[in-house]
């Protein structure tokens, strides 16, 4: 990060400035063990932790001052800034920071798609800016104000992902990085518990725009079916992408699905441009669309747009395709939705294979839907054709149920090790299959454990 007066950071939280030194802080950190000389360290109270119980040592060991909830006894006033909320006094601080920064900023959010979306268009603008990306699970009102403060001079653009789980997140999410470009992804049916209905989801993620001018444009899909209405009547620009809709500006046509690629032409505005993608299934030629998109707002040229998207790197265990021993394995364990877990079994139902097999594990933050969606998705997997089903966990069970005996073998366990066994002992070479759950249920130790069995690829 670029530095700051203590004085400045001090205004910037209400309190006088008079108070307190020149100091010039290089690093605004909540992790006391990150707290060296230079530092400000915000106290951020938490499940397990309360960052003001660590003052006192980060203050010892050179941090210069402290961003509080209330005094800290034995340490002078001078050294600490007391706020009324320090999670908010971090979203300020960051947003603060980011102004000091006049570069395109891209907002982005969505139900599902978010990071992968993020990743292709990092990638894209890459090939013109040198450009800050959100980095791991970091869309919180924690991670986002933590990659702000990653901002340097030597950057010229920058997106941040935006995740939520109730209403008023994005809000104050947005507001802190004040996008210059705004993307969603979709809108499905992720924290359904929280937001009550699609609509509410809708809602939610539309408060995007509060932190953008009403001149800054608005990317979405417009194949989605709430989006288009959800835009309506807004003062932004909107640019539509997709595959169907007739009003696209971005439009994926000539589609075709390749062991290892997505090879389709993107038409935007009248003008067609091939684009190999290496990734594979629909919903990514969605988010490659809307990068590209992104990317002729921001002046990058088409053909560094289609480069952009030519070295797009899937990360994590998002859709990773990896052969062991003759069997092809979709790692995509990251987390899972209705709506992700659908695409990730037409990814399956169109890979070239002997038998298409699905490791399903619980999607969670539901709620009352859970048992529903969860048959829903047994349905899909039986639409799609898969051989054999693998389900793991207690929401799991409705899988099953929801193939409706129209799966040759559906099995359900309880035990991770259980279903390894099984698994391996009925993979043959020809074989696909795709590893699918939330995060919480830890799908990729099961994926370790084929790896063991069926070695190198």
């Amino acid at each position: 990060m670029e530095s700051m007066k203590l004085t400045e950071i001090a205004s910037v939280l209400g309190a006088d400035p008079s108070g307190y030194s020149d100091t010039e802080i290089t690093n605004v950190t909540i992790d006391s063990r990150e707290a060296g000389e230079g530092s400000l360290f915000i106290a951020i109270k938490g499940d397990r932790f309360d960052g003001h119980d660590f003052v006192t040592d980060v203050l010892s060991k050179g941090a210069a001052a402290a961003v509080c909830g209330r005094p800290i006894e034995g340490v002078p006033e001078n050294r600490i800034i007391c706020v009324s909320d320090t999670r908010l006094a971090f979203l300020a601080l960051a947003k603060h920071y980011r102004q000091k920064f006049d570069i395109p900023v891209v907002g982005l959010t969505g139900s599902v798609g978010k990071t992968t979306t993020k990743e292709m268009v990092a990638a894209v603008l890459s090939q013109k800016y040198r450009t800050l990306a959100t980095q791991g699970n970091f869309n919180n009102e924690i991670g986002l104000p933590k990659m702000c403060f990653r901002l340097d001079s030597s950057y010229e653009a920058a997106v941040f992902e935006m995740g939520m789980s109730g209403f008023g997140e994005i809000s104050r999410l947005t507001g802190t990085a004040l996008p210059t470009v705004g993307i969603i992804t979709n809108i499905g049916v992720s924290h359904i518990e929280m937001l009550g209905s699609r609509e509410g989801i809708l809602k939610a993620k539309m408060e995007i725009l509060e932190g953008m001018s009403p001149s800054a444009p608005l990317i979405i899909n417009g194949d989605n079916d709430l989006l288009p209405k959800g835009v309506e009547g807004i003062p932004n620009p909107v640019v539509v992408c997709g595959i169907s809709c007739e009003n696209a500006d971005c439009r994926a046509e000539n589609i075709e699905q390749h062991s290892d690629a997505m090879r389709f032409v993107i038409n935007y505005r009248g003008s067609r441009y091939p684009v190999v993608l290496p990734a594979i299934g629909m919903h990514n030629v969605y988010n490659a669309c809307i990068a590209f998109a992104c990317g002729m707002l921001l002046d990058v040229s088409p053909e560094q747009a289609v480069k952009g998207l030519s070295e797009y790197v899937p990360t994590g265990m998002r859709q990773k395709i990896v052969r062991r021993g003759g069997i092809t394995v979709i790692e995509d364990c990251y987390n899972a939705s209705p709506d992700s877990i659908k695409a990730s079994l037409r990814v399956l139902r169109d890979l070239e294979c002997t038998r298409r097999i699905a490791v399903l594990g619980d999607m969670k933050e539901l709620g009352s839907y859970s048992r529903a969606a969860h048959l829903d998705c047994g349905k899909a997997a039986a639409d799609n054709g898969i051989d054999l089903l693998f389900a793991y966990g207690p929401e799991a069970k409705a899988y099953v149920e929801g193939t409706e005996g129209k799966i040759p073998v559906a099995l359900h366990f309880d035990d991770k090790r259980d279903l390894v066994i099984k698994l391996c002992s009925l993979l043959q070479e020809g074989d696909a299959v795709l590893f699918k759950a939330s995060r919480a249920m830890k799908l990729e130790e099961a994926i370790e454990s084929v790896y063991e069995v069926f070695g190198e690829s």
